[in-house]
């Protein structure tokens, strides 16, 4: 999946990655991974790749690592 978070103005580099951190510390428990999150400061966006067994899984994750749940998510395949 990935998703998007909005409203992100302000945000820095150091603070998303402490963010991703709570993420990563609590993944395992809902079976989802959080492999990358990037920011686009001037959008005000955060965007999210993480492996999950639904949308549900990877919203819980980030609503009790930091109560920051995206507003939109897609699920995404693999390219060749």
């Amino acid at each position: 999946f990935m998703d998007v978070h909005h409203g992100f103005f302000g945000v820095t580099g150091e603070q998303l990655a402490e963010a991703h951190q709570r993420d990563l510390d609590i993944e395992a428990d809902e079976g989802v991974h959080f492999q990358q999150a990037w920011l686009d400061p001037d959008a005000g966006k955060v965007f999210c790749l993480v492996e999950a067994p639904d949308a549900e899984a990877a919203h819980t994750v980030h609503r009790e690592a930091h109560g920051l749940v995206a507003q939109e998510i897609y699920e995404v395949q693999e390219g060749s």
